[in-house]
């Protein structure tokens, strides 16, 4: 199946930059890969070569490989295990020391470690038995402490460790503060850990354990060799102060700046705050696009505070640009190029202004009205991430269509279920609240919720979409689209691997509509999670549409959304849809629509505000910056990225 990234508009000659020139602002050596799949087939060929390495001088014992768990190393141990099945390595004679576990916990329970690594790994190479060393989260209490000092043992000068960094860069569960010196030990989780681990949970933080056991950073780094790897724009600051910045206890994996044999491997997105992505023309030579040139004359704004038509030649110069002025001439030309393609990424008209000249605006006129297809992967993301471009494509004529690609059902907390089924119940439409409420009392934690339940779960989310959907005059019978892809359905968070069952079901959709344009979620934060699979689904669908020779698929424009946490950088948009105040008011009641995700979300990671606050403040935040740099006042703006 094939993977996704962003087309590459310019940027840092590579090939023609010395490494230690090119790796100078880092204080742990970082490569930079296109996705996490390159970056795992690296780290996969730098274990593979440390085990043969090892392995040729004769050795007399294993060789100590350490490994996390985690959704970090998924696609390595893909990798590691396709490599074992075609015979280019084995792990007969190698160790593996897992670097942590909840507790309490029983070895064998669906969120435990030890059988996360067992399932994508262990199970599936030739590592023995008596060579698997996991942390037991079954251990009594009082002989933890022992316990402990004895897995330290096994674990110090391990030949290779390989682990993933956290989003707040925390390494094992070694979170914010954890000492440089601390060794293998059990440790309370902070709330905050707890509410991130409670993803594994069925979102239940009271299911969720209250310690864990990890390896200390002193064990971590008393391995002869470490790699490193962060996937993900969600990482991308603890990136950022683990490479460039100080040593801190507020980033863990930053104390690996003091081990003398370490690399970090990082996706795009996880590295996107690196000067060597914001700013390449501080460290060598680079390919100057159109586009690139806007990202450094957009980077130059907000670092000096200043509008483009403000910028003097003296600004470029004192900023290491004096090569983007070599290439495409004066300073004011420069200026004036750039504002003016900026601001034509500006368009009320998404769809395209019917009867006008398109010359300089981001959407062709014709067709008109054109057929609209907008994928969400959640039956919410579509009104939470371009609610506003959604009302304008609906009021302004055009056929517009929405695929909600899996059911979200998992997202539904057993409160509403329960009191929906009562409302039901109390307006004489049945009563099944007490075989709901039997239902519920059937979870057990960790296993796949009862089919029925989530059922009952979807129902509810597709009713709140068509809700939405209709307060913006669609048609809810004809215009909405429910596609229930298969690798969401598992009953709990881990999904079924993507396959071509997923791909074929937006195929069918796609060639019934054919539509002129396609808007679709371009978040890149997790690999392996919901957005970026169906993103990689749909484009997939597509692409394979067009080898097949569909007209339609080879005019067919795809705009790429981002959810409510993130937004494109302005160097990289290519059309920005400005917002009335009503229309926010109108968004932000779509988004009401969703009530079974409004105060007690499940899942709402970090940040407690409600999605319509996260909208606002993000759309907000984006007008903010475009009149910053000399565009016009808005209210609010959703932007997009053009992919083909």
């Amino acid at each position: 199946m094939k993977h996704f990234s962003l087309p590459k508009n310019g940027g840092l000659k590579v090939e023609a930059i010395p490494q230690d020139i090119l790796h100078s602002f880092d204080k742990i050596y970082t490569e930079v890969r296109t996705d996490a799949y390159a970056a795992s087939r690296e780290i996969a060929d730098f274990i593979v070569a440390n085990i043969k390495e090892f392995e040729s001088s004769s050795p007399s014992r294993p060789f100590k490989l350490g490994l996390s768990t985690g959704s970090s190393p998924i696609s390595l141990y893909e990798e590691l295990c396709a490599r074992f099945a075609a015979g280019e390595v084995s792990f007969r004679n190698v160790e593996v020391i897992s670097i942590d576990e909840y507790y309490p916990i029983a070895p064998d329970a669906h969120q435990s470690r030890n059988r996360k690594i067992h399932e994508v790994f262990l199970n599936n190479v030739d590592v023995l038995p008596e060579n698997i060393h996991i942390p037991d989260g079954s251990i009594p209490q009082e002989k933890l402490h022992r316990y402990c000092a004895d897995f330290d043992k096994i674990a110090t000068g391990m030949d290779l460790l390989v682990i993933g960094v956290g989003d707040k860069g925390q390494i094992g569960f070694n979170e914010a503060g954890s000492s440089e010196f601390s060794r293998t030990r059990t440790l309370t989780l902070p709330y905050n850990s707890r509410k991130r681990q409670a993803r594994n949970f069925n979102g239940n933080i009271a299911d969720t354990p209250k310690a864990a056991i990890t390896l200390g950073v002193a064990t971590m780094k008393s391995a002869k060799t470490v790699a490193l790897m962060a996937w993900g724009e969600d990482k991308a600051e603890a990136v950022y102060h683990i490479v460039e910045q100080e040593c801190s206890a507020e980033y863990p994996a930053s104390y690996f700046q003091h081990h003398d044999r370490v690399r970090l491997f990082v996706d795009e997105p996880a590295g996107e705050l690196l000067t060597r992505c914001v700013a390449p023309w501080l460290i060598g030579p680079c390919e100057w696009t159109p586009k690139f040139r806007r990202k450094a004359v957009v980077w130059l704004c907000q670092k000096l505070g200043k509008p483009i038509l403000k910028l003097t030649q003296q600004d470029y110069l004192q900023n290491s640009l004096d090569e983007l002025l070599d290439v495409y001439g004066s300073y004011d030309k420069v200026n004036i190029d750039t504002f003016n393609e900026l601001q034509h990424t500006i368009t009320g008209w998404p769809g395209g202004k019917p009867g006008c000249n398109d010359t300089t605006r981001p959407v062709a006129s014709t067709p008109y009205p054109k057929k609209v297809l907008i994928f969400s992967p959640h039956p919410d993301d579509d009104v939470i991430s371009m609610g506003g471009t959604f009302i304008r494509l609906a009021h302004q004529g055009h056929d517009v269509h929405v695929a909600y690609e899996t059911s979200g059902d998992v997202a539904v907390h057993d409160d509403v279920v329960i009191q929906l089924m009562d409302a039901a119940a109390q307006l004489g439409f049945g009563n099944r609240v007490e075989e709901v409420k039997k239902l519920i009392a059937s979870k057990r934690p960790g296993a796949p919720e009862p089919v029925e339940l989530l059922a009952i779960k979807a129902g509810i989310r597709r009713s709140e979409a068509r809700g939405a959907d209709r307060s913006f005059g669609l048609n809810d019978e004809t215009n909405v689209h429910f596609l229930n892809l298969p690798f969401y359905e598992s009953g709990g968070i881990s999904k079924k691997p993507r396959t071509q069952v997923d791909v074929d079901i937006i195929k069918e959709l796609m060639k019934r509509l054919q539509p002129d344009q396609i808007y679709m979620a371009g978040d890149l934060a997790d690999p392996h999670g919901t957005h970026r699979v169906c993103t990689e689904a749909a484009l997939e669908a597509l692409d394979q549409l067009r080898e097949e020779g569909a007209s339609w698929a080879k005019r067919c424009t795809v705009w790429l959304y981002r959810g409510a946490w993130m937004e494109w950088d302005l160097g990289s948009v290519d059309m920005a849809v400005p917002l009335s105040p009503d229309e926010v008011v109108e968004k932000r009641h779509a988004i009401y629509h969703h009530l079974s995700q409004k105060d007690i979300v499940p899942f709402p990671g970090d940040d407690p505000r409600e999605f319509w606050q996260r909208a606002e403040e993000r759309t907000q935040n984006t007008a903010r910056l475009y009149n910053e740099v000399g565009m016009a006042e808005y209210q609010a703006m959703e932007v997009f990225l053009k992919l083909y």
